[in-house]
C-alpha cells in the first residue's frame, strides 16, 4: 500500500463562507465542512484521515492527512472538478507531499504522537436509571456513549485521563503499543457536532504521547486507516514527532 502524508493550507474564512452558502446541517461544524470539501475536490475518503491545525487568531490552517496517492496525482485528479467556490478555500500549488512507505517502520521503533480523537464505544448492554453527577441516565443497547461516562456507569471511580487511554491502547494494539509513562491527555471538551442531520454531543480530546511499534505492516495500516470513529470528519489521525521525554501529569 502506498502512503503519503499531504500538507495543504486552507483559507479559514474561506471556508466558513463556502459552508455558509451550502448550508451544511443547518450551522457551522468544521469536521462537516471538511469532510465535504475534500470529498468534493479529491473525492469520497481520498484525504482520510485528516487534521485541521490553527495557530490562535490565525487565518489561515493547515491540514494533514493521509492518503493514497502523492501532491502531483491528488492535484492532477482535483483540477478537472475544482470549481472557483472551492479555489478560494484551496490552493492546489500549495499541496505537498512526502511518502510514508512501509519500510520506514521497524518492530521496536519508537515513535512520539499528536492525536485529536473523539473516545466512544458502544454499549453491549442497556443502561438504564444509573445517577452520574445527581443526573439519572439511562442508554439502550448499542447506543454510542462517551467512554469515560460508559466507565463511570459500570464500574464507578475512574479518573478520565486513564479510561480515555487505555481506551486508546486498545486501539493501537496490536500494531503499537502505548507507552503509558510518556504519553498523557493533553487536552479536553465537550463538543456538539451534527450527522446526518442529527446533533451528537461527545467528548474532543488531544492526547501527546510515545508509541513503540510492533507490527510495521499492522502499524502502517493503522496510520491509513486512522483511529476511533468520526475518522472522515477530523479525528483519529496519528501525527509523527520524534519521541518525546517524560510526559508531565
Amino acid at each position: 500500500m502506498s502512503l503519503h502524508l499531504v500538507e495543504l493550507p486552507l483559507e479559514l474564512r474561506s471556508l466558513h463562507l463556502w459552508a455558509g452558502r451550502r448550508a451544511l446541517a443547518g450551522g457551522f461544524d468544521e469536521g462537516m465542512a471538511l469532510h465535504h470539501l475534500l470529498g468534493e475536490v479529491f473525492g469520497p475518503a481520498v484525504l482520510q484521515p485528516f487534521r485541521l491545525m490553527v495557530a490562535p487568531r490565525a487565518r489561515r490552517g493547515t491540514l494533514y492527512a493521509y492518503a493514497g496517492q502523492d501532491a502531483a496525482g491528488l492535484c492532477k485528479a482535483a483540477t478537472a472538478s475544482l470549481t472557483p467556490a472551492h479555489a478560494e478555500v484551496i490552493d492546489l500549488a500549495q499541496l505537498r507531499s512526502l511518502p510514508r512507505p512501509e519500510t520506514l517502520w521497524k518492530a521496536g521503533q519508537v515513535l512520539g504522537f499528536d492525536l485529536r480523537m473523539r473516545p466512544m464505544v458502544r454499549l453491549a448492554s442497556a443502561l438504564a436509571g444509573q445517577t452520574v453527577d445527581g443526573a439519572q441516565l439511562s442508554f439502550r443497547k448499542g447506543a454510542e456513549v462517551d467512554a469515560f461516562l460508559a466507565a463511570a456507569l459500570r464500574e464507578g471511580a475512574a479518573t478520565r485521563s486513564d479510561v480515555y487511554l487505555s481506551w486508546l491502547a486498545a486501539r493501537l494494539a496490536p500494531a503499537a503499543e502505548m507507552l503509558p509513562e510518556h504519553t498523557r491527555l493533553a487536552g479536553f471538551e465537550r463538543r456538539e457536532i451534527r450527522r446526518n442531520g442529527r446533533r451528537l454531543e461527545g467528548p474532543d480530546a488531544t492526547v501527546h504521547g510515545t508509541l513503540r511499534i510492533l507490527d510495521p505492516t499492522g502499524f502502517a495500516g493503522l496510520l491509513a486507516r486512522g483511529v476511533g470513529r468520526h475518522r472522515a470528519y477530523g479525528y483519529g489521525m496519528l501525527l509523527l514527532r520524534p519521541a518525546q521525554g517524560r510526559a508531565r501529569c
